[in-house]
């Protein structure tokens, strides 16, 4: 041993020896506690404050949504789909913030943030139950999309063959099938009949329409990031262990393979929220998705253009829902990049 390697092994146990007695432990009794891989995840994660603002304000999101919409509702006096009449100014256009309309039965009510057009209807109640649609759509859509690509994508990375160049060709159909086209000719076809199915309420009219059609035309970009992480796993000696030991195929996929995945099927997932809340938007926007007289950021946005001049916060607020939430979502989805990433340096 050389003197530099006696000397750095020297201060080392020096430093360990000054741990022990202050702490009033023996040397041999200090014992090193291993760090758990969620809990390193953690660690990274808590230390991005911009992703959980992010995180905080999805929260928020969700429950002004699901929750706040019925009790503002009740308080209000009012439903979203409820038509004011008097909620117009002397020049027929829709009426500003903070005003007090005539409810017809000899009192008022308070739209918070005016009318939404010249049929009177709150806008702050639309707002918030538009959240509720936008949210729905894009998570049910998530949920759909992510699961067909999981499947397919495990299946082409760990079968390989004909069946990666089967699901490898049907992704690539996928990508290039034109799906605003088909979405216009589903809306002015069959789309009605479809934009009824709610389930006896559970979700609002149209949501399961944009549910499918967002599911089954976003499941290739999933796919194709699951079945690059599954070639590599594939090859893991653990994996060459499962199979010696006679495990089957979809054993090896299920309890072996797939909680390997959950890391970039999490960020995916965050990312995809928002990208489906932006295609509801622009979807609902263009007249083919949610349609009137159901809430949604979309349909608030189509119709805030007709009022531009006399009334600019009609573009305002639904914009600005929408912008928060993408917003919102990318930035918890970077973040969890980052913390799933042993070599992130945050």
């Amino acid at each position: 041993m050389s003197q530099s390697e006696k000397e750095i092994l020297g201060a080392g146990a020096g430093v360990a020896g000054a741990v022990a007695i202050e702490t009033g432990t023996e040397l041999g009794e200090i014992e090193v506690k291993a760090r758990g891989y969620w809990e390193q995840v953690w660690r990274r994660f808590r230390r991005d404050k911009i992703a959980i603002a992010g995180g905080v304000t999805i929260i928020f999101l969700i429950l002004a949504a699901f929750i706040g919409a019925p009790i503002a509702e009740h308080f209000l006096g009012h439903s979203p789909n409820d038509q004011f009449y008097s909620a117009l100014t002397p020049l027929g256009a829709p009426i500003g913030p903070w005003s007090h309309v005539d409810n017809g039965l000899g009192g008022t009510t308070f739209f918070i943030l005016g009318a939404d057009s010249t049929l009177g209807r709150d806008e702050f109640l639309r707002l918030l139950y538009g959240a509720r649609v936008s949210f729905e759509v894009a998570i049910l859509a998530t949920v759909g999309s992510i699961s067909i690509g999981v499947l397919l994508g495990a299946m082409a990375g760990y079968f390989r063959g004909w069946t990666d160049t089967i699901i490898s060709r049907i992704t690539e159909i996928t990508m290039a099938f034109p799906s605003l086209l088909f979405i216009i000719a589903l809306a002015s076809t069959v789309g009605d009949s479809i934009n009824n199915i709610t389930f006896g309420g559970i979700i609002s009219p149209g949501v399961f329409t944009l549910f499918v059609v967002l599911a089954v035309f976003g499941w290739f970009y999933p796919a194709r990031i699951i079945r690059a992480v599954v070639l590599s796993i594939r090859e893991k000696e653990f994996v060459e262990a499962a199979r010696m030991t006679g495990s089957s195929d979809w054993r090896i996929i299920r309890s072996h393979i797939l909680p390997h995945l959950v890391a970039p099927i999490t960020v995916y997932a965050t990312l995809a929220v928002a990208s489906f809340i932006l295609a509801e938007a622009g979807l609902s926007f263009l007249g083919v998705g949610i349609k009137q007289p159901t809430a949604s950021w979309g349909n608030l946005l189509q119709v805030a253009p007709d009022y531009y001049t006399v009334q600019p916060w009609l573009m305002v607020w639904p914009g600005l829902a929408v912008l928060i939430t993408t917003l919102a979502f990318n930035l918890l989805g970077d973040g969890l990049r980052d913390a799933f990433d042993p070599r992130s340096t945050h």
